[in-house]
């Protein structure tokens, strides 16, 4: 007797019998094919356009150059900066924000790490919180060495 199992002969199958599957999967599909149309949509209400609130704060701007020097962008003249000394930032800073604006830092990739971080741990513990970093996405990286 051989490939039986058991007293009767019977053959084990290596198949799985999904039927079963299938006709559970058929019944569930007509319960919600049934079901569907008698849910109603919920109705939104899209805000209107309108006037923002308030302007947006501009940020202000600090660049530090490759030897470790310090500008400030001038408020009003485009892209003008005016250069400034350590001790002197943190006044000029605050006389510059707005209520809530941000203070951004364009460093050159020149510039050491830890000054940049110097910069930004002196900023955030004289209760400037909302510090960034800009970065320069075109520049190569080739041409930094």
């Amino acid at each position: 007797m051989r490939g039986s199992t058991g007293r009767h002969g019977r053959r084990m199958k290596n198949e799985i019998n999904v039927v079963p599957y299938i006709d559970v999967m058929l019944v569930l599909l007509v319960i919600f094919m049934v079901t569907a149309p008698m849910i109603t949509p919920g109705l939104v209400e899209l805000p209107s356009v309108g006037q923002a609130s308030e302007v947006p704060a501009k940020p202000v701007e600090i660049q530090v150059d490759k030897d470790g020097k310090l500008a400030i962008r001038l408020r009003d003249a485009g892209s003008e900066f005016m250069n400034i000394e350590k001790s002197t930032l943190l006044n000029e800073v605050r006389s510059r924000m707005q209520a809530d604006s941000p203070v951004v830092i364009a460093a050159d990739g020149k510039v050491p790490y830890e000054t940049v971080m110097g910069l930004m741990d002196e900023l955030r513990s004289n209760g400037i919180n909302r510090l960034g970093l800009i970065v320069d996405r075109n520049s190569d990286p080739d041409a930094r060495k």
